[in-house]
């Protein structure tokens, strides 16, 4: 029995509130099946381990697959062609080409971010930030021009998982990036490295002098929030709060209000145990670290995250929706103020890497691995 219902039964409490309170039970609440759902989904194109969608202002996207190839789609004509200029990717495990994100005053500056992981000295690498100006031409195609780095991962480490790499800009035109630990435990509470971390930057790279740690120089300033294991997805609320869910270990995902300097505990706490069966203590034995609102054992292994605002389905507006690999489903989250609960959730009978909601209140999403399609989901009838 997950650790979560135990403690709800020794508390007296019912599983079903128990589960609102803290987190939904997959075991105990099951998925909803397609012809349950109350949207239609539609296969619009495939793509190669696609990472990471971006909606273009003519409603075209920008597709990223690990790796290393840049991807501009049309849903309205179904034509792609590869964008070049690309940098060279550290591809393997869950390296490669990350996400992509347009600047907020694209259509006047053709600014596009995207992360990837890069080798560095020996066998490390780490995550990359860079943007640079997109060039499209009549064809479809296009290249990407005057690129420049703008961030690293500091220090570069050996193995392949856990680069995090989100990007999202907020309201005031800042960068945020998401900089997991890199399986490597330590360094998410360790103010010399910006590995475990949430990263708020300036749109050109340098540290706004507002961040929590400013005077304590670099890496230390460039941060926001520490104590992160793998985070995968952001994404701000209509009140300006940012929201972000994190892989845990062998149980314990989790989703995220992110405060101002905060410290989620991790590797000292966490509401699952490391892969080897060696206990990590739970959040609620170390209440000087900020706890998870949504905690999920068994784990839905959180990719990322979209807060959802469109017209289409009005009935989820303020609903943060996020794709689950593992459970391979869609998972609806409500908010009640600074609360939040799983809703729904959805069996897409395949791993899911991105969700997007598209210009006209779609939501778009693509399936993780070879041959991954990309999904339109619209009302049901």
């Amino acid at each position: 029995m997950p650790r979560s219902m135990l403690l709800g039964l020794a508390l007296g409490l019912v599983p079903a509130l128990f589960t609102a309170a803290c987190a939904a039970d997959p075991a105990a609440e099951a998925a909803l099946k397609p012809a349950q759902q109350p949207f239609t989904t539609t296969e619009v194109a495939r793509f190669d381990e696609p990472w990471a969608m971006a909606f273009l202002p003519d409603g075209s996207l920008l597709v990223t697959e690990k790796a290393g190839k840049l991807v501009h789609f049309d849903p309205a004509s179904g034509k792609r062609a590869e964008i070049t200029g690309v940098p060279q990717v550290a591809y393997g495990g869950q390296g490669g080409f990350g996400d992509v994100a347009l600047h907020p005053h694209f259509a006047d500056n053709g600014l596009v971010y995207y992360s990837y992981a890069e080798e560095g000295e020996g066998d490390t690498r780490g995550a990359a930030v860079a943007r640079a100006k997109l060039q499209l031409d009549a064809d479809g195609g296009g290249k990407l021009v005057d690129a420049q780095v703008i961030w690293r991962q500091t220090p570069k480490v050996s193995g392949n998982g856990h680069y995090g790499h989100r990007l999202l800009f907020g309201a005031d035109g800042k960068l945020w990036i998401s900089s997991s630990e890199r399986q490597k435990f330590d360094p998410a509470q360790d103010m010399k490295a910006n590995l475990g971390k949430i990263i708020r930057l300036n749109d050109d790279g340098s540290v706004p002098a507002d961040n929590p740690f400013a005077a304590q120089g670099s890496p230390a300033d460039q941060v926001w929030s520490l104590g992160h294991r793998n985070i995968l997805g952001m994404a701000f609320d209509a009140q300006g709060r940012l929201w972000a869910d994190e892989m845990g270990p062998k149980g314990g995902d989790e989703l995220n209000l992110i405060q101002r300097g905060g410290n989620y505990g991790y590797p000292l706490v966490s509401n699952g145990d490391h892969y080897d069966g060696r206990p990590i203590p739970d959040h609620d034995t170390r209440p000087e670290f900020v706890a998870p609102k949504v905690s999920w054992t068994p784990v839905i292994s959180p990719s990322s995250l979209v807060i959802y605002d469109g017209a289409l389905f009005p009935q989820w507006r303020g609903s943060a929706f996020i794709g689950g690999l593992s459970s391979q489903s869609l998972v609806r989250v409500a908010f009640d103020g600074d609360d939040a609960r799983e809703a729904e959730r959805f069996d897409m009978g395949q791993r899911i890497r991105a969700v997007a909601q598209g210009p006209d209140g779609a939501l778009w999403l693509l399936e993780d691995g070879s041959k991954a399609r990309l999904l339109k989901l619209t009302p049901r009838p």
